[in-house]
């Protein structure tokens, strides 16, 4: 009857879990807290409707091993290798130097050197689910601040491997030097066989398994993967989830990386739910209450140490101060791969006394205290620069008086992908300009090749009045920051009332707004890229090339009015699609002042002259092809027009375009 009560403790916790989970998710609370807070309910030490979660534990297993699984998968070797310095330096800087720190606290209140490395390596890992969500839902992702972050994450994931390495060495107290290197050693050729082996064995798999066009066989493939890599790697005593891991990153690399992907995550979130709760169980509330000193210092700690070491990393990239501070506040708390390193080490002995408790209700503190401290880092960081009196622009030499001269002058914002192909593009018209980029890195690179590139951030007033922004004519943010964008377009208004403020931005939500604070235009990059497909199918379907511009500018000129709620195009679509339009022909509409209005074809002499014949007309929505003696073209007409080759064909389509020379 065991199986019976495992179900039963199951249904208890997800049955507490949805309402919880839903009211983190009202308040905008990370998920992961409402599973921790749910267990708390549930457990021994809460209400005690679960007095075993021992009970979950097997399941909750499955939980871990899934979610190192599909961490796998979203990191690809491929990404992490073009994050280059930032994710190598910055990374291993951040979680090394935080090691070092909380294991030499540890020495010095007394504990054991190996006891100190293990709590080291718990409080050097952050919150990647929550970091990420947080980001998401600001619009920071993309932003130089959450771009160093993800960075930062990304290879904390990764050192997951070697410390899950580390733990059981750890842990051996009584094991020689020798023993611990034959261990590390037997751990990294595993690990090395998975990669090697997998890269090898599982794309030829999958290929041949997708020619049976079975979803159900492709899922199941996949969970044999994940389970599989995981037993491999528990046979050689290493963690369960580091196989999962090991094999995420192996088809991450394949073609079908992404629909795996997808075809896990409703396990992973199931069972991740179920040991993020079983971790909740452990928590003693007893134990917060009667330590409510030392737990909230033991978070508060923890946070201004790895705030203070990640910013000044970060700082050593080359970013701002502002940029660091915000970094560094946002990778100070511990995060859920702590949790599972601890449930490593605790049963191996590494946790000393009432330490695990401890480790618990601080970690649980540092995750609640995250949205707070990534929303007040901003203000906090340029309260901090203006004390210490730190310059927000940097100029090399010359370029101070370079910029006075400027007038009537360019100013970008950023220097991603858009802002260098906008920059080739001024440099080629020869109009003066300057860009702006808060990346010491991209910086550096830029002067090299000859670009008027400053460091600064392109939000603050003090930056925008030294590259002369109420002498300049137009100002482009080519950012992916909202915060950023909103500020700096504000900004630039007031300073200079006249000057054009365009800015290129991902999220449709953003256009009214940024309209109000002053932009002159938004170019918002989704919908772009629906009205270039929309002109090429329009171009296919032999609409008049006039028409289709003339259309997409009006789209553009109402904000995306016709993308964003649905209302439709006054094209003549429907008298044009039982024409029967082939490639021979083409059409062009009579445009106001054109030398065809008032005109007929005969009296324009049209096929002697061109060599092109009129072979429809639409109007109002009706196609006319019978001759009529009293015809004339009107303004706004579409003419089909067949010429006797493309040149006949081409002069023909200018006579019914205002002001053409040669019509």
């Amino acid at each position: 009857m065991q199986g019976v009560h495992v179900l039963r403790d199951l249904v208890v916790l997800v049955g507490v879990s949805i309402p919880v989970v839903a009211i983190a998710h009202r308040f905008r609370v990370p998920a992961i807290m409402g599973f921790l807070l749910a267990g708390v309910a549930t457990g021994p030490h809460g209400l005690g409707l679960i007095q075993s979660p021992a009970s979950v534990a097997e399941v909750a297993e499955i939980g871990v091993v899934l979610l190192l699984f599909t961490i796998g998968l979203e990191l690809s070797l491929s990404r992490v290798l073009t994050l280059g310095r930032e994710l190598i330096q910055g990374g291993g800087l951040q979680v090394g130097l935080t090691l070092l720190a909380v294991a030499g606290i540890a020495v010095a209140f007394g504990i054991g050197t190996r006891q100190a490395i293990f709590y080291g390596a718990l409080a050097a890992l952050s919150s990647t689910a929550i970091v990420l969500k947080a980001y998401a839902e600001r619009g920071d992702l993309d932003a130089p601040h959450g771009r160093v972050t993800v960075a930062l994450l990304l290879f904390q994931d990764l050192v997951v491997v070697p410390l899950m390495l580390l733990v059981p060495i750890l842990a051996d107290n009584d094991v020689g030097a020798r023993r611990s290197w034959l261990e590390i050693t037997k751990g990294f050729l595993v690990v090395a066989g998975l990669l090697v082996g997998g890269r090898l064995v599982v794309p030829r798999v999958l290929d041949r398994l997708v020619l049976f066009k079975d979803r159900e066989l492709f899922t199941l493939c996949i969970l044999f993967i994940a389970l599989g890599a995981a037993f491999v790697t528990a046979q050689f005593g290493l963690s369960l989830a580091l196989g999962a891991f090991l094999a995420g990153l192996v088809v991450s690399e394949s073609e079908y990386g992404l629909q795996a992907l997808s075809d896990i995550l409703p396990f992973r979130d199931t069972f991740t739910g179920i040991f993020f709760t079983s971790i909740g169980m452990l928590l003693d509330v007893s134990f917060v209450q009667d330590n409510v000193a030392l737990v909230f210092g033991t978070a508060l700690g923890v946070l201004v140490l790895k705030g203070i070491i990640a910013s000044a990393v970060v700082l050593s990239l080359g970013r701002s101060l502002v940029t660091s501070i915000r970094s560094g506040a946002s990778v100070a708390q511990v995060g859920e791969f702590s949790f599972i390193l601890a449930s490593v080490g605790a049963p191996l002995g590494l946790f000393a006394a009432s330490h695990y408790q401890l480790f618990l209700a601080a970690t649980v503190l540092t995750m609640l205290a995250t949205p707070v401290l990534i929303a007040t880092a901003r203000p906090a960081a340029e309260w901090l620069a203006r004390a210490l009196r730190r310059p927000s622009i940097v100029f090399p030499a010359d370029a101070e008086t370079k910029i006075a001269e400027l007038s009537d002058h360019a100013v970008i914002i950023g220097y991603g992908l858009g802002g260098r192909h906008l920059t080739r593009v001024l440099r080629a018209a020869a109009i003066p300009h300057v860009v702006l980029e808060q990346n010491g890195r991209i910086v550096r690179q830029a002067r090299r090749e000859g670009i008027a590139i400053l460091y600064g951030d392109g939000s603050q007033r003090e930056v925008l009045l030294r590259v002369g922004v109420r002498r300049a004519r137009l100002i482009v943010f080519a950012i992916s920051s909202p915060a950023d964008e909103r500020r700096g377009v504000a900004l630039a208004r007031e300073l200079n009332p006249g000057i054009r403020n365009i800015v290129r931005t991902r999220y449709v939500r953003s256009i009214d707004d940024l309209m109000a604070l002053g932009a002159t235009a938004v170019v918002v990059e989704e919908y772009e890229a629906t009205i270039e497909l929309f002109s090429r199918v329009l171009e296919v379907y032999k609409v008049p090339t006039n028409t289709i511009h003339r259309e997409l500018q009006a789209v553009r000129g109402e904000h995306y009015r016709m993308l964003r709620e649905g209302v439709r195009s006054p094209l003549a679509f429907d008298a044009l699609k039982n024409l029967g339009i082939h490639e021979a022909l083409d059409m062009v509409e009579v445009e106001e002042g054109s030398r065809a209005v008032g005109e007929s074809p005969t009296s324009m002499q049209l096929r002697s002259t061109t060599g092109a014949i009129v072979i429809a007309v639409v109007r109002d929505g009706q196609a006319i092809f019978r001759r009529d003696p009293t015809f004339s073209f009107c303004t706004g007409d579409t003419v089909v027009l067949v010429g006797e080759d493309a040149d006949s064909l081409a002069q023909g389509l200018n006579v019914f375009r205002a002001g053409n020379p040669n019509a």
